[in-house]
């Protein structure tokens, strides 16, 4: 059985966590196969968006206990471990195609990790999400790194000093997730949501998505010098300038999708 399925959706490429009976933990084999649809996916010209999702009761459970414990294991198997994960979250990021979290029942830890990870993310009613390492004595330090980004210091590290577990509805307070919808809508409204970010120019798309990870810490001035210079580049590129043309012309473009 394959730890992670890849199915396609016109534009749209469905990743799924395929370990219903263990919650979805990321095994070292599921990461690994994450990373190859992820490369995969990422050299596809037709695939404009990508939605990450899980099979079984719930989206993610964080990290598989079953490859952490034992006298045999060493730092340096821990250390390939929290590699092979860090590879596979910035590899989200990395990605030219906007990534959406579709999240249902819980996602703890490496899970909670792998949503925040993500460039958007939709919740069902109901959903938890948390960083309760501390409780077994394993503080979530790398699921910190892109919680922190996303929630800010206080309120990541509340979650992360006492384990709690959080509502959707306060994940999307805090800006974790940007909605929430009833159970029956999830899959609906997630792939609504594909669709329209999809309509648009896959160039755009993955020139935006870079460009904004890359100015969003600079400071002002800096990002402001940074952001000048790439929109003129944007400028010049033909799908800018055939949806300029469009928008004056009032018809709809028609994106060549590549930079010339």
């Amino acid at each position: 059985m394959e730890p992670v399925l890849l199915e396609k959706d016109g534009p749209i490429a469905w990743l799924t966590l395929n370990r219903p009976e263990k919650r979805n933990a990321l095994s070292l084999e599921l990461m690994g196969d994450m990373l190859h649809k992820l490369n995969t996916v990422a050299q596809d010209q037709d695939v404009r968006v990508v939605v990450i999702k899980g099979n079984g009761p719930a989206f993610c459970a964080g990290h598989d206990l079953g490859e952490m414990v034992g006298t045999d294991l060493d730092i340096q198997h821990f250390n390939h471990l929290f590699s092979v994960c860090a590879q596979m979250m910035q590899r989200l990021q990395k990605l030219p195609q906007p990534v959406i979290a579709q999240v249902h029942g819980i996602a703890t830890a490496a899970g909670c990790q792998l949503v925040a990870a993500c460039d958007l993310a939709i919740a069902e009613t109901g959903t938890q999400f948390a960083t309760p390492g501390v409780k077994i004595g394993l503080f979530c330090t790398t699921p910190a790194v892109p919680l922190v980004r996303i929630i800010g210091k206080r309120r990541a590290l509340e979650m992360l000093l006492t384990g709690r577990f959080i509502s959707a509805e306060d994940a999307e307070k805090y800006g974790l997730i940007n909605r929430i919808v009833p159970p029956e809508n999830l899959t609906e409204k997630t792939r609504s949501l594909a669709m329209e970010i999809a309509q648009y120019s896959r160039y755009t798309l993955a020139f935006g998505k870079d460009t904004f990870y890359k100015q969003v810490d600079l400071d002002m001035r800096s990002a402001y010098d940074y952001a000048t210079h790439a929109i003129a580049i944007n400028c010049v590129d033909e799908d800018a300038q055939e949806g300029m043309l469009a928008f004056l012309e009032k018809r709809k473009a028609k994106w060549k999708n590549r930079h010339e």
